[in-house]
């Protein structure tokens, strides 16, 4: 693909710096909402939620800075928004054996409804100045969404692969009867990787509200198609059990360089959800391959 644009745009400007930086601040919101797919899709699970925990949650936040005058505070809800919604999935799940797609659909709609109830409808400007610094800050030249971003995907890598939490989320998607019948708390760590998702979402809210320094209540709308699109071109299998945190943030830019290419390509913005529909399609037959082999 980046040769593809590099050869074919009349502009120049593809592989220039400002423009990579480009990418990757607007992958940002949709890379950090992957990390917490990766998890829910490695136990077998899928979390359709993700855009409504993202509106819901910086819906709350605008409204508390408006309520206060306090960035800080409406920080804290953003963040508290995210955990509940993740909590409430978590546990109608591991619990009470609701299937993931259905509870999270059910989020996804009761959660958008409650965003539009708030909100009356209408965008809800000014968030604070702390919180508009995760948006349009920089720290030594770099935009804070691109390094909020990576030091999420570094976290992510640590928990998965160096730590209890990352072992059984693997096993529970390798098999989770086994995995219970071993002694682990599947309930517990099926709790838990949702409440991450809710987590990513809200952090993905925070700069999303940042950049827009308002919340609107239509905001983040399929954006859990794409972190799920990420996740799978990086390699993940929607059975669960196999994946990777760099797998996901390779999907991530795969799908961020080529929204951006098409852009300068002059691509009709119809085509191209044709276009990404059909990357995504590719990615699971070659999984399905890999996995008949």
């Amino acid at each position: 693909m980046v040769v593809l644009v590099t050869l074919f745009s009349h502009s120049g400007t593809f592989m220039t710096w400002p423009n990579m930086i480009n990418v990757l601040r607007s992958i940002s919101t949709n890379g950090i909402i992957a990390i917490g797919m990766t998890f829910v899709i490695l136990t077998g699970g899928i979390d359709l939620s993700v855009d409504s925990t993202l509106a819901l949650s910086g819906a709350f936040a605008a409204l508390t800075f408006n309520s206060t005058g306090s960035s800080e505070l409406a920080f804290c809800v953003c963040l508290a928004t995210g955990l509940a919604v993740g909590l409430f999935n978590g546990v109608m799940v591991a619990h009470f054996n609701v299937p993931p797609f259905i509870q999270t659909l059910v989020t996804m709609t009761a959660a958008r409804g409650i965003t539009f109830i708030v909100t009356n409808g209408t965008p809800i400007g000014k968030v604070g100045s702390f919180i508009t610094f995760f948006g349009r800050g920089t720290i030594l030249g770099f935009p804070v969404p691109i390094l909020l971003m990576l030091v999420a995907y570094v976290i992510g890598w640590f928990i998965l692969t160096r730590t209890t939490v990352g072992r059984y989320t693997y096993a529970i998607g390798g098999s989770e009867e086994c995995t219970k019948l071993s002694g682990v708390s599947v309930r517990k760590y099926k709790t838990l990787v949702y409440v991450i998702g809710g987590l990513t979402a809200s952090i993905g809210s925070l700069i999303l509200i940042a950049r827009l320094n308002s919340a609107q209540p239509s905001m983040g709308d399929k954006f859990e198609m794409d972190a799920i699109a990420a996740v799978v071109i990086g390699g993940t299998s929607l059975a669960g059990g196999t994946g990777t945190i760099v797998g996901t943030f390779i999907g991530t830019l795969i799908l961020g360089v080529l929204m951006n290419g098409m852009n300068m390509l002059g691509v009709d913005s119809f085509a191209q959800y044709v276009v990404k529909g059909g990357v995504i399609l590719f990615a699971v037959l070659l999984e399905s391959r890999k996995k008949a082999r």
